[in-house]
């Protein structure tokens, strides 16, 4: 390789290690501290982080009682570390839940 594109190849490089430096860890900070509550005799599901600065959502996976039916996702909107991402759900039997982040 010669003078040139070493140069170049190094200037590069140096460039794209300070834009990801750059961003800081705040930009890549999904949300910590993450819990879910579902209350099925109530019918409604929540998540809350606790720090982070990115965003979570909660998401339940039901079974509707008719097979030919199938499956019901129900998700809550996205919210902020610190608040809290609220859904209703129905009565059908409840297959999973979890709590999706994103910095």
């Amino acid at each position: 390789m010669n003078a040139r594109k070493w140069s170049a190849s190094a200037a590069t490089l140096t460039l794209t290690i300070g834009l990801v430096l750059g961003l800081g860890p705040s930009a890549f900070a999904a949300p910590t501290g993450c819990s879910y509550q579902l209350n099925t005799a109530e019918r409604w599901a929540s998540s809350y982080c606790t720090s982070g600065t990115g965003e979570h959502r909660i998401h339940v996976l039901q079974r509707h009682f008719l097979p030919e039916v199938g499956l019901i996702p129900i998700e809550g909107p996205w919210a902020p570390a610190g608040a809290t991402s609220y859904t209703g759900i129905s009565p059908h039997t409840t297959i999973s839940v979890w709590i999706d982040t994103q910095g």
